[in-house]
C-alpha cells in the first residue's frame, strides 16, 4: 500500500529535475524574418500555421522571406465494418512551402490513422487537435529549412 503512495511522489520528482526544456523556448537567435506569408488549401489547416509562424517576423532582419503555402487534408476512409460503418480513418496532411526570393520549394505529408468514435463531437475535437499537431510539424520543419536557406 506504501508502494502505491510512493510512486507518484517518486515520479514526480524525477520528472522535475530532468531537465527538459522545449527547443524554441529560448532561441530567438535565429537570423531571417519572415515577411509575408500567402495561403490557399484547407482554411483550419492554414490558422493554424499562420500562428504557429507569425512569431518568426522580427524588424531589422537583413534576411527575408515571403512565403506562399499550399495545403492539402484528406480524411480518407480506411476501414468499414459487416454493417458499412467506417471504423478507421486516414488523415493526410500535404503542405508545399514555396520560399522567396530563390522560389525555393519544400513538400510535407504527415499521416495519421484515426479511429471513428460513436460521439461525432469528440471525432471532431479530436480530428482538431490531429491538424494542431501537424501544423506543429510542418512549422518545425520549415523553421529548420529557413534557418539552414542559403
Amino acid at each position: 500500500m506504501k508502494i502505491k503512495k510512493l510512486l507518484p511522489v517518486l515520479l514526480i520528482f524525477l520528472t522535475i529535475g530532468c531537465g527538459f526544456t522545449p527547443v524554441y523556448l529560448s532561441k530567438n537567435d535565429y537570423n531571417f524574418s519572415i515577411e509575408q506569408i500567402a495561403f490557399t488549401g484547407d482554411k483550419e489547416l492554414n490558422n493554424f500555421l499562420k500562428t504557429k509562424l507569425r512569431k518568426f517576423k522580427k524588424e531589422n532582419i537583413s534576411k527575408k522571406f515571403t512565403i506562399n503555402v499550399v495545403t492539402i487534408y484528406e480524411k480518407n476512409i480506411l476501414t468499414k465494418d459487416m454493417t458499412g460503418k467506417t471504423t478507421n480513418y486516414e488523415l493526410v496532411a500535404k503542405v508545399e512551402f514555396t520560399i522567396n526570393p530563390g522560389n525555393k520549394k519544400f513538400n510535407f505529408i504527415n499521416k495519421k490513422i484515426m479511429e471513428s468514435e460513436a460521439d461525432k463531437f469528440e471525432e471532431k475535437k479530436y480530428e482538431k487537435v490531429i491538424k494542431q499537431n501537424f501544423s506543429t510539424y510542418f512549422s518545425e520543419q520549415l523553421i529548420t529549412e529557413l534557418i539552414n536557406f542559403q
